[in-house]
C-alpha cells in the first residue's frame, strides 16, 4: 500500500513539473528596429568609421527594466557612419555612442556628470535617431592616385574637426589634461579587395602608415601628404584603399581613427 501510494505521489509530481517543462513560450521575438546616422555638427556630413572595435560603437539601455539594468550587447557602426538593429523589444531605451569625436558623456575625475548627450527614446516600430557630434579629424584624398609597378601613391589632406580651443574647453574638465592630446599620431593607407576596406578589413602586404612624434604633424594639417602603398600589388587586380588618422587621445580606453571616403583603383 505504501508502494502504491509513494508511486502515485511520484507521477503527480512529475506530471505538474512536465507542464511546467513543455509549456509553450508566449514572449513575443523581440522584432522593433533602430536605425541611426551619426554626423559632423558643422557639415552634416556623415562621420565615417571602420565596422569593429576601433570604430563608433554603439551602446543600447533599455530603461524600461530600471535604474540598475546592465545594457544590452555592445555593436558597431558601418563604415558609412550608420547603424541598425533589427531585433530590439519594444521599451524606452538610452542610446549612447563612442567614437573619434567629443565624447558625449563627460564627467569629472570624481564622478560628476558634466554633459550627457545620449539620446532617450521609445524604440516601437522602425525608429530613427541622429547625432550630431564633433569629430576630432577630417581626412580627404586629394586627387586620383597614382599606380606605378604595382604601388599607389595618394595624396592625403588632414584637417582639425573640432578647433584646439572646443577640444580644450570640453575634455579638460574630465582631469589630467594634456595639450599632447591634440598630437597627430599616424596616418594610414588601407588596401584590400574588400569595398568596406579599413583596419578590420585591410591586405598587410600592401597598406602602409607614417607615425608622427609629439607635435611633428602640426605643421601638415591642411596640405597634402604623400603616402604609398607596400608590397607590389598584381596587375589587372582591382582593390579599395581607405585614408585614416587618429589623434593622441583615448575615447572609452580606444585611440580610434577618422577615415576617408573609400577609393577603388584598378592596377594595370
Amino acid at each position: 500500500m505504501k508502494k502504491i501510494t509513494f508511486c502515485t505521489l511520484l507521477c503527480a509530481l512529475f506530471t505538474f513539473g512536465s507542464c511546467d517543462m513543455f509549456s509553450v513560450d508566449n514572449y513575443d521575438e523581440p522584432a522593433e528596429t533602430l536605425q541611426g546616422e551619426v554626423v559632423d555638427v558643422a557639415t552634416g556630413e556623415k562621420v565615417l568609421t571602420d565596422q569593429g572595435s576601433e570604430g563608433i560603437r554603439v551602446r543600447l539601455t533599455e530603461l524600461s527594466w530600471g535604474d540598475n539594468v546592465q545594457h544590452n550587447p555592445d555593436f558597431y557602426c558601418m563604415p558609412d557612419g550608420t547603424f541598425q538593429h533589427t531585433k530590439l523589444f519594444k521599451g524606452t531605451y538610452n542610446i549612447r555612442i563612442d567614437g573619434p569625436f567629443i565624447p558625449l558623456v563627460r564627467e569629472d575625475n570624481y564622478g560628476v556628470p558634466l554633459a550627457d548627450e545620449t539620446i532617450e527614446k521609445e524604440i516601437s516600430g522602425i525608429t530613427k535617431v541622429r547625432f550630431e557630434v564633433e569629430p576630432f579629424l577630417k581626412i580627404v584624398f586629394v586627387g586620383e592616385p597614382t599606380i606605378s609597378n604595382g604601388k599607389i601613391t595618394a595624396k592625403v589632406k588632414v584637417t582639425r574637426g573640432v578647433s584646439k580651443e572646443i577640444f580644450k574647453e570640453k575634455i579638460e574638465p574630465l582631469g589630467e589634461y594634456k595639450d599632447s592630446f591634440l598630437n597627430m599620431t599616424d596616418i594610414q593607407l588601407f588596401v584590400s579587395y574588400s569595398s568596406t576596406v579599413g583596419y578590420r578589413a585591410r591586405d598587410d602586404r600592401w597598406s602602409n602608415k607614417i607615425e608622427y612624434t609629439g607635435a611633428d604633424f602640426e605643421p601638415l594639417f591642411e596640405t597634402e601628404v604623400t603616402i604609398k602603398s607596400n608590397g607590389t600589388i598584381p596587375s589587372g587586380r582591382t582593390v579599395f584603399i581607405r585614408a585614416a588618422a587618429r589623434i593622441n587621445y583615448e575615447t572609452e580606453s580606444v585611440r580610434r581613427w577618422n577615415y576617408s571616403e573609400p577609393m577603388e583603383v584598378l592596377v594595370p
